[in-house]
């Protein structure tokens, strides 16, 4: 069975061949697409318990897909997208406002903070599902994500082309043809100049299936930059180069380095989130991805998207005295 690039039928073992322009996808991505409906936990679940294989043999969920791969996918329970109904008018319209740019090829918006990049684990509709759903005609594919409660820049493929090249810088020295800066309130004063935090980063699940992450020699290669642009009010309004594209890793490399981001319940310290709160009216995370460069093309056709500070964070930096 040739990959046709949508959900099929539930039923019995499907055997799918992956087709070249799917070469080097993640293979989590691949299932998350092929049996869309199905939630994300499930789709790891099936992975990790051996259901899935490629080539007949037992894979992680990061492995990377060749053409003509031959992929075996256990029966799986999908919802019909006519039982999960349509995202809320409200979100719809935030979507639509959020687009920052667009041509043939990509869409990149400005995702607001507390929307996920896709459904799952109760959520019904991210990012990626409420856009398909303003462009019911169009073929959309998340080029990356952002973790919920970030806001900024993310990039959507419109081309299944464009995809594949996007996701080639992504692999290819670990992701150094996409230069990504974020913008962040850090806790406490950080010195002047350029601080790099060369630490590998481990992913853990804590009980429940919650991801946790923290800074351990037998994790993944990471790099951050963190730039002090201004401080205010005791505190440290950065920009941040990040080099490796790794879960929550601008968060744990601020905690590694004794400056939290502000407002971040997970790694932070929940009693400077409180102060932050009632004296600025900080509620959400105060990290924001600010802008992405990259060239496609083989270089011939250089891209810089930006997404502008979101107005809630600009507005809490402005009360910081």
């Amino acid at each position: 069975m040739t990959d046709p690039g949508r959900t099929p039928a539930t039923g019995g073992v499907r055997l799918v061949r992956i087709s070249d322009d799917r070469d080097g996808q993640r293979l989590d991505n691949f299932l998350l697409g092929y049996l869309k409906g199905a939630p994300r936990s499930l789709v790891y679940k099936i992975v990790r318990s051996g259901q899935v294989r490629v080539n007949g043999g037992r894979v992680r969920a990061d492995r990377r897909l060749e053409g003509g791969d031959e992929v075996r996918i256990p029966p799986v329970r999908t919802e019909d997208p006519a039982e999960k109904g349509s995202p809320a008018p409200g979100l719809l319209e935030a979507m639509a406002a959020s687009i920052v740019f667009e041509d043939a090829r990509l869409l990149a918006i400005n995702k607001p903070s507390g929307v996920a990049s896709h459904g799952g684990s109760g959520i019904s509709f991210g990012v990626i599902e409420t856009l398909r759903a303003l462009r019911p005609n169009q073929e959309l594919e998340l080029v990356h994500r952002l973790d919920r409660d970030t806001s900024g820049l993310m990039v959507v493929a419109k081309k299944r082309s464009a995809l594949t090249e996007l996701q080639a810088l992504m692999r290819e020295d670990a992701g150094a043809g996409l230069r990504k800066r974020y913008l962040a309130l850090l806790l406490g004063r950080m010195p002047d100049g350029v601080m790099s935090v060369d630490a590998p980063l481990h992913v853990g699940l804590r009980q429940g299936g919650e991801r946790h992450v923290q800074v351990d020699p037998a994790g993944k290669p990471s790099l951050s930059h963190f730039r002090v642009l201004e401080r205010r009010g005791g505190q440290s309004y950065c920009e941040i180069r990040i080099e490796t594209g790794r879960t929550h890793q601008i968060r744990v490399h601020a905690r590694h380095i004794g400056h939290a981001v502000a407002g971040d319940d997970k790694y932070g310290d929940a009693e400077a989130n409180r102060r932050l709160r009632d004296k600025i009216g900080l509620r959400r995370l105060f990290l924001h991805a600010t802008s992405l460069e990259f060239a496609l093309d083989a270089g011939r056709a250089p891209y810089v998207l930006n997404a502008p500070l979101a107005p809630e964070l600009a507005e809490a930096l402005d009360r910081l005295a």
